[in-house]
């Protein structure tokens, strides 16, 4: 922290020792509170390479990314005999704390790895795109175009409710079609990484159409909003893609707490300091418009395309709704609905209307994507945003 450089820690460790008693939690505890304190001055890498128990694994969980290798890593509160002895159940190292559990159910870790090899690999390629302390921006690199082989017209479908991957649209607008993707296998409905853009780190944020048509839920809500966060806190531009129908219904997300999680993401990019960008490709709906960094968030600069859909909900939905009578009383009900369908659509679902009330900056061709994030960037690179006086504060934990 005193010389402003990150830090990466190398984990393989059984937890406390036992024969040492308190003194042993002292020592973790000790760690805990120079990880915490650490949060945000500078970056701590975790790479778990071997089993981890006990307070081997809140370390971790207070860094800033985890990496797991296949086979090698394991992370547990409480290992498969203490878990066995207590409440009865039988599970073995892997399918209680392995890589792949982490990485794809739990979310703990951010990174994946088949071979150490790789873990190594990987994390020399994300101190590339991160800077050294708060007090610093990443390292520029010479620019480069986009591969000719990503072609953002091409990309989105004709019919509004066929999937794509946002990836293929990430990589038509960075450098080098660069985009180094976190925590790729959990909660895969949201996309997040590093790019570079015309030289400098820009950390993305995108829908993922191809899983749940991109909608927000609880687990998609923590990854986003943390993400966010280290950005911010390390003075890394975001730029947010946009194609969601909204938040997942449904009782077992209610259950879950999708209001207090899906909350996390409106506080995370509210509280943001760093420049904001926000193109919106395709459906744009509800909360969920309202949550992907909108201008009423505090987004600096809101483009759209000409396929953008904003609205309270989608036309099918809004139409059924408010022309339900019209309709129900009607010669030929399907005719009228769908009719209205399309008189909604042409009436508020469009960017037009959005950029007519003063919501977005410039409703653009999608080839012109990548021009409009540069200038944006350019204009925005020594934003200040003077934030009310206070400790800090109160996120939807």
């Amino acid at each position: 922290m005193k010389l402003g450089i990150p830090i990466i820690g190398i984990n393989d460790s059984g937890g406390a020792r036992i024969q040492e008693g308190v003194n042993s939690l002292c020592g973790y505890g000790e760690i805990f509170y120079r990880n915490s304190r650490a949060s945000g001055v500078v970056p701590q890498i975790s790479v778990i390479l071997g089993p981890c128990a006990g307070g081997a694994v809140y370390s971790p969980a207070l860094t800033d990314f985890v990496f797991v290798v296949d086979k090698i890593s394991k992370m547990f509160i409480t290992g498969p005999e203490v878990i066995k002895t207590v409440l009865g159940e039988e599970i073995s190292m892997e399918d209680l704390g392995g890589a792949r559990v982490q990485a794809e159910i739990s979310g703990n870790a951010h990174f994946f790895a088949k071979n150490e090899f790789e873990c190594f690999e990987q994390i020399k390629r994300l101190v590339t795109f991160i800077p050294w302390n708060n007090k610093k921006k990443a390292d520029g690199f010479a620019p480069k175009p986009p591969k000719p082989e990503y072609i953002i017209t091409e990309i989105i479908p004709d019919e509004p409710t066929q999937p794509y991957d946002i990836r293929d649209i990430i990589k038509a607008v960075c450098d080098d079609s660069d985009f180094l993707e976190i925590q790729e296998q959990w909660a895969a409905n949201i996309v997040i990484g590093f790019c570079r853009i015309e030289g400098q780190t820009v950390g993305i944020v995108g829908n993922q159409p191809l899983v749940l048509a991109g909608v927000l839920d609880v687990d998609s809500s923590d990854k986003a909003a943390r993400f966010i966060r280290f950005c911010d806190a390390f003075n890394i531009p975001l730029l947010t893609f946009v194609d969601l129908p909204g938040y997942l219904p449904g009782i077992d997300q209610e259950h879950a707490g999708v209001i207090r999680h899906g909350a996390k993401i409106l506080y995370a990019y509210s509280e943001a300091s760093v420049p904001k960008i926000t193109m919106i490709l395709r459906k744009a709906y509800g909360g969920g418009y309202i949550a992907m960094c909108s201008r009423h968030l505090g987004s600096d600069f809101v483009f759209a395309w000409p396929t953008a859909e904003i609205a309270v909900m989608g036309p099918e939905g809004a139409a059924n709704i408010i022309f339900k009578q019209e309709i129900l009383n009607s010669q030929d009900p399907e005719e009228t609905r769908k009719l209205k369908v399309k008189e909604y659509t042409e009436k508020f679902a469009n960017p037009y209307i959005a950029a007519a009330n003063g919501h977005i900056d410039a409703v653009i061709s999608p080839q012109e994507s990548r021009d409009f994030v540069i200038h944006a960037l350019k204009i925005s690179a020594n934003k200040t945003d003077n934030m009310p006086e206070k400790k800090h504060g109160i996120p939807p934990f």
